[in-house]
């Protein structure tokens, strides 16, 4: 039996989960196999107990995701049977419903997928050289992990259409600049930013830290009268507790 390298690994350190893309020759590029992973991993994540808050980051110098691999993708007997998987494993939705925080970790390229990947993510934190595309409507296709949903929630209207739409490549500077990532750091010193961030969210109560995540998530659509009346409630169980 030829069993298959393992491109998504889990491991734990102290009290922060680290998920790692593991495709470092083909610069964590996500095909089929890489789905069913994450989401094995993401739910590994969501139900170890010990774990407060998850690292994401990708294997290897290249990158961190090159996007979606579109020759395995494209390689499903029928569309039926590629949605039927889909709706087995609803990573997009997993990544969702997580009451804990997931930091992207990210460097080189961050390419479609890499991005949709990483938009999922609560905080985001890129080394300088990191470059960052959309490639999907220059080869005639729509994106299909969430871009044109959590993009504009995150970079506005008019920078979304002008990454969706045109594929120019943009660097740390701009990224941050319009919102893409939150923090940028030299490369050599990405894996401590990262680390002490999760360390800081760590310092926080488990219970916290879900409400405080589902109050923010739940505000980009609650009406704002909506969202204060539940963080009354939540901060009143919480002074219970």
């Amino acid at each position: 039996m030829n069993l298959k390298e393992p491109v998504v690994n889990y491991y734990r350190k102290d009290d922060i989960a680290i998920i790692s893309l593991n495709r470092p020759a083909q610069i964590n590029a996500f095909n089929v196999q890489m789905r069913d992973e994450l989401y094995e991993m993401l739910l590994l994540f969501q139900n170890d107990n010990s774990a407060k808050v998850g690292i994401l980051k990708g294997n290897g110098p290249k990158g961190f995701c090159a996007g979606a691999d579109l020759s395995e993708f494209g390689s499903t007997p029928s569309q039926v049977i590629a949605r039927e998987v889909r709706w087995q494993r609803d990573l997009w939705g997993l990544f969702l419903k997580i009451q804990k925080p997931i930091i992207a970790q990210l460097h080189g390229f961050v390419i479609g997928s890499g991005i949709e990947i990483a938009s999922f993510c609560d905080v985001r934190v890129a080394s300088k050289t990191s470059k960052f595309r959309m490639p999907e409507s220059s080869l005639g296709l729509i994106p299909a992990a969430g871009g044109t949903q959590t993009l504009p929630r995150s970079i506005g209207l008019s920078n979304s259409f002008k990454m969706l739409l045109t594929n120019s490549q943009i660097d740390s500077e701009t990224a941050i600049t319009i919102g893409l990532i939150d923090r940028i750091c030299e490369d050599q010193q990405l894996d401590n930013e990262v680390f002490m961030i999760a360390k800081q969210i760590t310092n926080v109560e488990s219970h916290l830290i879900g409400s405080v995540k589902k109050l923010i998530r739940n505000s980009l659509d609650h009406e704002l009268s909506i969202g204060i009346n539940e963080e009354k409630s939540r901060s009143k169980t919480a002074l219970r507790r």
